[in-house]
């Protein structure tokens, strides 16, 4: 398997996350977006939709992350990131759809360039933005763990939703937002971050990252 992904993209993040917990090996093909790369003629014929990650496996390309994590357990079925439950697998994907649907197209690098350069607006001003959508969907979902009263993981180990949740709650740091008032969702945080899958999958441990130079 070859993952082409960049190393703080949160969604490249969550896709490292599930093939660590499934245990299989994947070599990554570093992707600089900031430099456009995911733009290039040459990397759209890997990836039309000109974005990270793609993961190369069993002789095609698999693009959109979200349906990556499914097809991973799919094709993958052992170390489950969906638990048995009919009901259980809905909450599941309820909370990481509200993080991948909600979050990412407001939020991702892209649309902050356009409000800072394009529009002309300040770093406060994006950070403002930035929070606000933060908010909107980071208050209820916290109420959700509250009302499930979750331990360490939303299950009995980490899945889907904290493949989702870890990346966003590392750009929400990076953004200088407080999570003090989310104790469910950081609790899973801290759990998580010690876990050897999440610990390899993190922006410092890749290829690309300034921390490995």
């Amino acid at each position: 398997m070859r993952l082409h992904a960049y190393y703080r993209s949160s969604t490249s993040y969550r896709v490292r996350i599930a093939l660590n917990l499934k245990g299989l090996d994947y070599e990554i093909v570093p992707v600089n977006l900031l430099e456009a790369e995911q733009r290039s003629a040459a990397y759209r014929q890997i990836n039309p939709f000109a974005g990270v990650p793609a993961l190369e496996a069993d002789g095609r390309v698999y693009a959109q992350s979200m349906a990556i994590l499914e097809w991973l357990d799919e094709r993958y079925p052992d170390r489950p990131l969906l638990p048995a439950d009919t009901e259980d697998r809905f909450l599941m994907r309820e909370l990481s759809l509200a993080i991948a649907t909600e979050l990412h197209a407001p939020l991702n690098s892209p649309v902050l360039a356009y409000l800072k350069h394009d529009l002309g607006h300040s770093r406060d001003e994006v950070d403002t933005w930035y929070h606000h959508w933060l908010a909107k969907t980071l208050v209820p979902l916290e109420a959700r763990l509250a009302a499930r009263g979750t331990g360490d993981f939303l299950f009995d180990a980490p899945g889907m939703f904290e493949c989702v949740l870890i990346p966003q709650l590392s750009n929400a740091r990076r953004f200088d937002f407080d999570l003090s008032a989310m104790p469910h969702m950081t609790r899973i945080e801290t759990a998580c971050l010690a876990h050897p899958a999440f610990a390899k999958a993190h922006p410092d441990n890749q290829p690309d990252s300034p921390a490995k130079a």
